[in-house]
């Protein structure tokens, strides 16, 4: 994984990109074909940037890997010790195979990515407050709390967001805007009695994780189900916001981008266009620049091959209004 950022000067909206590396999943030793998730997302959206025009190869550097204090600021350790068994791995990622691998080499080709991940979220943060905002093209492991991962997340990276920017960037108040299309329930079990935190979760309620429990804990609960179309799915989102905006005065926003609202994709069951994508992203990112509030957005969950073609136009499409900004020129056709 990789990091990229664009730009100096403090003051003004900046853009931060993590990128997966080739050795990680989808590598020789372990496949992650048996899971929908399509893990060269990541390196692909960096690649569409990039042949656009907008990004170059020299803003490209490498976050640190979350180590285990990091992890422990949120998981325990009996959690994290849990990691060590091949089973418990391939439960939590939803990939069988893995159980069958050493602990040493799932470690590092299937934990050492996520960890990586997990740093590259926490970079967002600190690179959020310093410049406005940043974006993760990985991260957002919502179904991760502090003590069980599942539904392909290992690490809670938005848990770990949080914490950093609490104990380390001097902010009280956090919003997450969580508009992937499965409920955002290990956040949720994490800052379920946290004042600081408020969570407005836009999620189709008949798909995973159906966690009863952890829907008690969102602030913002926000209901679209099977089916739900392009224009319906934008007027809920604008409702949402503005009510999201008067409820609560956040000092960052953490926004979960996932793509798995895409008509077509098989976990998510909606039915919103790739134009709609990028409306929904705008939208978020305006909420947060009319409020001059610094925010991190992440990719997490898309599960068709478009969805990293889609990113890549919704990113050029918010350098194109100037709400974040770019080092490069978009090519015209």
């Amino acid at each position: 994984m990789w990091i990229l950022w664009v730009g100096e000067k403090l003051g003004n909206k900046k853009f931060i990109i993590s990128k997966q590396s080739v050795n990680g999943f989808g590598s020789s030793s372990i496949s992650i074909s048996w899971h929908p998730f399509d893990s060269s997302k990541w390196g692909r959206i960096c690649q569409f940037l990039i042949e656009n025009g907008v990004l170059e190869k020299i803003h490209i550097v490498e976050p640190l890997e979350a180590t285990k204090d990091d992890l422990l600021v949120v998981h325990s350790e009996s959690y994290l010790k849990s990691l060590k068994s091949s089973l418990n791995v391939s439960i939590i990622t939803e990939v069988p195979p893995v159980a069958v691998f050493p602990n040493c080499i799932v470690q590092k080709k299937v934990l050492y990515p996520f960890r990586k991940q997990v740093g590259g979220t926490i970079l967002a943060a600190k690179l959020a407050k310093e410049r406005g905002c940043a974006i993760n093209v990985g991260g957002g492991f919502h179904h991760c709390c502090a003590n069980r991962g599942g539904g392909f997340c290992a690490y809670a990276d938005i848990s770990l967001c949080i914490h950093y920017a609490f104990i380390r960037l001097n902010i009280s108040r956090v919003m997450i805007i969580d508009l992937d299309a499965h409920q955002g329930n290990g956040h949720e079990k994490d800052f379920s009695h946290d004042r600081r935190v408020y969570i407005l979760d836009m999620y189709n309620p008949y798909i995973y994780p159906l966690d009863y429990e952890a829907r008690r804990y969102i602030d913002q609960p926000v209901e679209v189900p099977s089916g739900t179309t392009t224009d319906e799915y934008l007027m809920k989102l604008d409702e949402a916001l503005e009510v999201a905006g008067n409820a609560f005065d956040p000092e960052l926003v953490i926004y979960n981008a996932g793509t798995d609202i895409l008509d077509g994709d098989p976990l998510g069951r909606l039915r919103i266009s790739p134009n709609g994508v990028a409306i929904r992203d705008e939208k978020v990112f305006r909420f947060a620049n009319d409020k001059n509030i610094p925010l991190v957005m992440l990719t997490s969950g898309g599960y068709m091959k478009s969805s990293a073609r889609v990113i890549a136009d919704s990113i050029i499409n918010l350098s194109k209004k100037s709400l974040i900004t770019m080092g490069g020129t978009p090519r015209t056709n």
